[in-house]
């Protein structure tokens, strides 16, 4: 009697390792690093191998990759988790290492999540990854440049995988349904509009979609379709991927503000949405709005600062799901405002002057004189104040040493163009 495949065998490893891709062909996706001459396609094909860092989301193939390269080879593999590992499990894997290059054999380390790992225990890899002791292959979700050490990183190629495409997400599932040992024995269905839902909710994590598919035969048994329904009860996390401490919570921001900048309002709503189903916090959200009111909006509309400073003050008081509203119109609010960024750049070319002045004197007809002491020494001597002429206004130099430096430069961009008309009629042809 033929032995049937259960699918509730605790042995049978999951789907997403079932599977993981056993050789370069099978691999699918990061074609700019894997296609035909290519830096890893090179390497693998060469079996000379270096430090790198695997740097790019979940679900990416960064831990298959680690894998292959060492398929086939001349290396020893040694595998850790950062998470669970320390300085003691590098020492005994660096001693190791230093036995097999005693008898001719290089050593791999790959550690995933090498960002978790400290500066001590980072510092401990050092010495043998720079005199060759080991190759270092780190996976990481997070930026290198701000959580790997300098030496380390200098001493390692970092290359960026991207979330896995559409395409590329849908050609991974095509494969499991016909090559998986559980998959193609069994008749599970999946309309077309139901595996678009699951590529488009995976985000990229091919191992995401697949941990889901696992779950959904689980819930339907040996034959049957995954419904919408079915799909909705498999996902493990319904929420976005959002971690508020990782890249994906700076790209967002930076997303969000870029978005507002360029006037571009259901973009901005977008970023803004992705945010607020991420967990981020009001306030966080709000703040970056009075900054952005002032550096990037300022003068061309001057309630936009009074209005983000509101929603601020509203945000810290109502707390979600209200406050998402209040947000929501400030994000309209400045998107669809004029912009200027003449008050932040007359600011930092100011201080590039001061910077090079250094403590710049001030002139005694600008210096206040409230004793008698500072009056014989001709403190305020010649000041003309302003309200005593017509219009308020008398031109005066207000810079030392009889300096004359244009910074603020106001645009044709809503209220500034009145201010910029104005300035023109005070001081002529300075502000021409």
């Amino acid at each position: 009697m033929e032995n049937k495949i259960s699918l509730f065998d605790t042995n049978m490893p999951p789907l997403a390792e079932r599977m993981r891709p056993k050789s370069l062909k099978e691999f699918i996706g990061q074609s700019h690093i894997l296609g035909e001459n290519k830096i890893l396609n090179s390497l693998i094909e060469s079996m000379k191998l270096f430090s790198i860092i695997l740097w790019g989301p979940p679900g990416s193939g960064k831990t298959t990759l680690a894998r292959l390269l060492t398929l086939n080879s001349n290396y020893e593999l040694y595998q850790i988790s950062a998470v669970s590992s320390g300085v003691k499990d590098l020492r005994e894997i660096i001693d190791k290492s230093t036995l097999n290059r005693s008898m001719g054999k290089e050593t791999v380390l790959f550690i995933d999540e090498i960002h978790r790992f400290n500066k001590s225990q980072q510092d401990a890899l050092l010495h043998a990854v720079e005199n060759g002791t080991i190759i270092l292959i780190g996976a990481t979700t997070e930026n290198p440049s701000f959580e790997v050490i300098s030496p380390l990183l200098s001493r390692a190629k970092v290359l960026t995988l991207n979330p896995l495409s559409f395409e590329d997400l849908n050609k991974i599932l095509s494969n499991a349904f016909k090559e998986d040992i559980i998959l193609s024995k069994n008749n599970y269905t999946l309309t077309s509009n139901v595996k678009d839902k699951l590529i488009m909710n995976s985000g990229g994590d091919a191992r995401k979609m697949l941990n889901t598919i696992d779950i959904a035969i689980n819930i339907i048994g040996k034959n049957g379709a995954i419904t919408s329904d079915v799909l909705d009860e498999s996902f493990q996390n319904k929420s976005i991927l959002y971690d508020k401490s990782g890249d994906y919570h700076y790209d967002t921001v930076s997303a969000l503000i870029k978005s507002m900048r360029g006037s571009d309002p259901d973009a901005a709503i977008y970023w803004l949405s992705v945010m607020i189903e991420g967990g981020e916090k009001p306030e966080f959200i709000a703040r970056r709005m009075v900054i952005f009111a002032s550096e990037d909006i300022g003068n061309a509309d001057p309630r936009a600062l009074s209005i983000a400073v509101a929603g601020f003050n509203a945000v810290s008081i109502i707390g979600y799901p209200e406050a998402s509203i209040i947000l929501a119109q400030i994000t309209t609010y400045l998107s669809s405002s004029p912009k200027s960024n003449a008050s932040y750049m007359a600011l930092n070319n100011a201080i590039e002057i001061i910077k090079e002045q250094r403590n710049p004197s001030v002139p005694l007809h600008l210096r206040n004189a409230p004793t008698d002491l500072m009056k014989t020494m001709e403190y305020g001597k010649d000041y003309k104040y302003p309200h005593s002429y017509e219009n308020s206004f008398v031109n005066e130099n207000y810079f030392p040493n009889d300096q004359s430096y244009i910074f603020y430069k106001p645009t044709e961009n809503g209220y500034e163009k009145y201010i910029k008309d104005r300035l023109k009629n005070l001081w002529g042809d300075k502000y021409e």
